[in-house]
């Protein structure tokens, strides 16, 4: 089952759940004489004494509250994650995951309709058995679901192709527990050789490839999802190297762990029938927390293009008076996975700036630079059109700056791990910025590129919303002191 077709599937049966809870509140509600509202409305047109059906109840809540309810729920659980990847998730785990959820939810509608003058309302006194319903259907749902997907998984369908890097005795015991758990949905597509490993052609009918740095043409040929790494000893070293090996393309990793990581505790591990894998995520951030950030991201743009569009309209017009050519700056740059997305800016440079030089490394004194580009530059001005990456979700407003295309591939293989920082959505505000000047005169680029690989790692591994505020908040001390955020 594609990931699309699973996350279709996961809201119409919660839109189906959600209703159906919602009907059984409102049969309670006419069974128990509540809906002064509905009864009002019949006996403008028809006898007194005469009750209305319930098809004339739910009639009259088809169209609006209905609708506005099933949103709610659904931003609710959109809000908390429960529309991810959960692969690695049990049955058990997601129905633990909805409890909690639909618990708040209730919680929030219980104190919505809190009246003081009236403790014991029906509408409260009936939440009890709203949430049961909600919990049961809902859950009861997504587990016939995740039931009917594992049964597809078994006979081989909708199974995440996976890399397993070490070839020796445990990287062929981690394939045998995996194809005894056809349901836990790892296709095995091929080995890595491992550093030091003796060369075999094929483990257990799976072939094996060359050592770590064929990693990445190995995940492109066979569209591999998920890199396990079974060494005999996970030397840190060779971790990073494995890990680097993928050049930034979007897998998951797992580490079977050593006798070493288990006694130190040092990753949560997930059970795989018996075969613990300490996961290496991408996005720590938990799904609420990335939900207020896409929020916020949503929140600054449009405050941006809606409350200042009088400046838009002054900048631009400063830019045309000054010199000719457009207003905005388009350059292509490198985001989240890899992917291209085209950057927006408002012109601070002559036009045809790199015409005869080719890319250039941005500069702290920079001759190209125009006179209203300086005035914008040092204002951070020039930055504002980059709201519009914030809608189209090709940016965020804080996490690493995007760079150019051109120095990622010159960075990513002179630096380890460079292209981990494209793990994340690149920001306007990041926190090598925030923390440090960097001398954009000096020739030795790559110098000040591992520098700020340094702080851009450090965000990406412990990313809240916590670090994003703070991030903010030292950014505009810098800016209020006079220096560069670029």
């Amino acid at each position: 089952m594609l990931k699309l077709q699973e996350r279709i599937l996961l809201l119409l049966s919660d839109v189906v759940a959600i209703n159906l809870a919602s009907v059984f509140f409102l049969w309670m509600k006419y069974a128990g004489g509540g809906l002064p509202g509905v009864m009002a409305q019949w006996l403008r047109t028809h006898p007194v004494n005469t009750r209305p059906d319930f098809p004339y109840i739910l009639e009259y809540y088809l169209y609006d509250a209905l609708p506005a309810i099933c949103l709610c729920w659904l931003l609710l659980f959109f809000f908390f994650g429960l529309y991810r990847d959960s692969q690695s998730n049990s049955r058990l785990d997601e129905s633990i995951e909805v409890f909690k959820v639909v618990s708040l939810g209730t919680l929030l509608l219980f104190v919505a309709t809190f009246d003081a003058e009236k403790p014991l309302a029906l509408t409260r006194a009936l939440l009890l058995s709203y949430w049961l319903a909600m919990v049961a259907l809902v859950g009861g749902g997504r587990v016939g679901l995740r039931s009917l997907q594992r049964a597809l998984l078994v006979r081989g369908i909708g199974r995440r192709y996976t890399l397993i890097v070490g070839s020796d005795a445990r990287g062929l015991r981690l394939l045998q527990e995996l194809r005894a758990s056809p349901a836990q949905g790892y296709e095995v597509v091929g080995f890595v050789r491992a550093s030091g490993e003796e060369e075999r052609r094929a483990v257990g009918g799976v072939p094996v490839g060359g050592g770590g740095g064929g990693l990445a043409g190995l995940i492109g040929a066979h569209h591999v999802e998920v890199v396990l790494i079974a060494l005999q000893s996970n030397s840190h070293q060779e971790v990073l190297r494995i890990v680097e090996g993928a050049a930034g393309q979007s897998v998951s990793f797992g580490i079977t762990p050593d006798l070493y990581d288990i006694v130190a505790g040092h990753v949560r591990t997930q059970q795989i029938y018996g075969a613990p894998l300490m996961e290496l995520r991408s996005e720590l951030m938990p799904a609420w927390e990335q939900s207020v950030k896409r929020l916020v991201d949503l929140g600054v743009s449009l405050a941006i293009l809606v409350g200042l569009a009088p400046l838009w309209l002054l900048v631009a017009a400063g830019i045309k008076i000054e010199s000719r050519g457009p207003v905005f700056f388009k350059q292509e740059r490198v985001g989240k996975g890899g992917r291209i997305f085209t950057m927006y800016k408002f012109r601070s440079m002559v036009v045809d700036a790199e015409e005869g030089t080719g890319p250039v490394w941005v500069k702290g004194r920079d001759p190209r630079v125009t006179r209203m580009g300086r005035v914008l530059r040092a204002l951070h001005l020039d930055e504002m059109p980059q709201c519009i990456n914030f809608l189209r979700g090709e940016m965020s407003l804080v996490g690493p700056r995007p760079e150019r295309s051109y120095f990622v591939e010159q960075f990513k293989n002179q630096i380890p791990l460079y292209m981990r920082r494209f793990n994340v959505k690149p920001g306007l505000l990041g926190w090598a910025q925030s923390k440090h000047e960097f001398d954009m005169d000096a020739k030795d680029l790559t110098r000040i590129a591992r520098e700020r690989l340094e702080y851009d790692l450090y965000y990406i591994e412990n990313m809240s919303l916590r670090l994003d505020f703070k991030i903010m908040l030292q950014t505009i001390w810098f800016v209020l002191a006079g220096k560069s955020t670029r």
